[in-house]
């Protein structure tokens, strides 16, 4: 049985669905091979120093800068991080900044979170003008609010002690601004569900916000323990003792100091610094992930 010339019959449509969809899935995985190629060599130029700063620090100094360079460990050795605490007291150094970064995470947090509930639940005269007020100190460089706070920290007593560091930066504009915006995006049907059980401010904030707030409140903690573990400017300006100094300052003293340490024991103590942070990140990398992929900013 023939078919005359321009009819349509019902297995053409499913014949040219097929060719298509085939052709879509033909280039979404060439899109998704070029993809992948470019996020590889990204990633491998990006994390290349890390690696060579980690291999070197397991290298023995004379054979560390040779041509050309190296990437394994050859000849193998733990020496450079011992020779690390001969230097500079590095422990101590170590708990120092592990106390700042501690205290400043969790009591910016402190403040931040009950400030940004109150402008996020709590209508009161002047709520978006004293949140307008409080952003724009985001605009003033850290340069110019350094002396008065350093005046101030002299008149305390607090130079040269952790107390002039961390008591400044327990209040954080941007966590209280970010933290505000996430707030609002959660509905408010559910704090008014909750009143009419009999819940007061703190029942909603702590029982309900904050385990919804998981993901911010984790991206904050990373944000304000890197910040501060990496902290140069501050110590530098406030601290003078070698056992008050934090691991950036410490470095700094154990490369350009009196008999200033080699290179490879610079590097070994390079490395010890940066693998808290890295641990810290890969536990909370979902958490900071989901945290900015779902707090988008609500008017």
């Amino acid at each position: 049985m023939s078919i005359a010339p321009g009819v349509r019959t019902g297995l053409q449509p499913d014949l040219l669905g097929r060719v298509n969809a085939r052709t879509h899935t033909r280039r979404l995985h060439w899109g998704d091979v070029v993809l992948s190629i470019v996020l590889i060599v990204f990633g491998v130029l990006m994390l290349a120093p890390l690696y060579w700063l980690i291999s070197t620090s397991f290298t023995v100094g004379a054979e560390a800068f040779t041509e050309p360079p190296k990437w394994l460990p050859v000849p193998f050795t733990v020496d450079n991080f011992v020779n690390v605490f001969e230097y500079v007291p590095f422990m101590q150094q170590f708990m120092n900044s592990l106390f700042l970064a501690v205290i400043i995470t969790v009591g910016s947090l402190t403040f931040s979170v009950l400030a940004a509930y109150g402008f996020a639940r709590v209508s009161f005269r002047g709520n978006g003008a004293l949140l307008v007020v409080m952003l724009s100190a985001m605009m003033v460089p850290a340069q110019l609010v350094i002396i008065p706070i350093f005046i101030r920290m002299r008149q305390l007593g607090l130079v040269d002690t952790l107390a002039a560091l961390w008591l400044p930066a327990l209040v954080n504009v941007f966590q209280i601004f970010f933290l505000t915006q996430y707030f609002r995006t959660i509905p408010r049907e559910l704090d008014e569900a909750a009143k009419i059980d009999g819940a007061g401010h703190a029942w909603i904030l702590f029982r309900m916000l904050l385990p919804l707030s998981g993901p911010a409140l984790s991206a904050l903690a990373i944000l304000s323990f890197e910040a501060s573990w990496n902290g140069y400017f501050g110590p530098l300006i406030f601290l003078s003792s070698p056992k008050n100094m934090t691991l950036p300052l410490g470095l700094v003293v154990l490369q350009q100091g009196f008999g200033a340490a080699p290179a490879t024991v610079v590097f070994a103590a390079i490395t010890m610094v940066v693998a808290p942070l890295l641990i810290v990140f890969l536990i909370f990398q979902r958490q900071f992930v989901a945290s900015v992929a779902s707090s988008g900013l609500k008017g």
